[in-house]
């Protein structure tokens, strides 16, 4: 699996780049509008990527912010969202500006997408009622991230795992998983 990219962007349009890697090859990453924004030709880029590999294609996304990525990767998950829509949502909307839309149950804003209507959006809606983009927020520290995504892999839901750590006080990702492993359990 191609987990990222680095290279020099040789051409890009608003929706794609070709970057050449050192190693001499040339991919083409699709990108979202708010990634094009961010990027200019000739920079030297890394991008974080989802591949999707179908029958007839090969398909590269790339983001240049780690939360678009992982916004892009939960809708793909959708029933009915393919890789462009999912693209579309993440030109349309910031990733913090997604989670306020999930939060507010906003239909009309979501149906500003281009190839959302309005049962494709209230069914994202309700499939996504717990999307929770806070701590994913850049002012949390990277051991919030890593004990979030610690306690998300033992398949606690992301609702709980984010109230469970507002309430921890723990410096350290170890002392801060089991601080918040107590209060999941004792709730579960």
């Amino acid at each position: 699996m191609i987990v990222g990219i680095e290279g020099a962007v040789i051409k890009k349009e608003p929706s794609f780049v070709h970057i050449k890697t050192k190693g001499g090859l040339i991919y083409q990453v699709n990108i979202s509008l708010n990634s094009s924004s961010k990027i200019e030709k000739g920079q030297e880029i890394f991008l974080n990527t989802t591949f999707i590999v179908k029958e007839d294609s090969h398909t590269l996304y790339g983001f240049v912010d780690f939360d678009e990525k992982r916004l892009f990767d939960q809708v793909i998950k959708l029933n009915g969202v393919g890789p462009n829509t999912a693209l579309a949502i993440c030109s349309t909307f910031t990733p913090k500006e997604f989670a306020e839309v999930i939060a507010s149950k906003d239909v009309s804003r979501l149906k500003m997408v281009p190839g959302i209507g309005p049962k494709s959006a209230k069914r994202i809606l309700v499939e996504l009622s717990d999307f929770d983009l806070s701590i994913e927020e850049e002012s949390q520290s990277a051991y919030r991230k890593e004990a979030f995504m610690a306690l998300e892999s033992l398949g606690f839901k992301k609702e709980a795992i984010s109230k469970a750590l507002r309430e921890c006080v723990s410096d350290n990702v170890s002392d801060l998983v089991k601080e918040a492993l107590k209060k999941l359990t004792k709730k579960g």
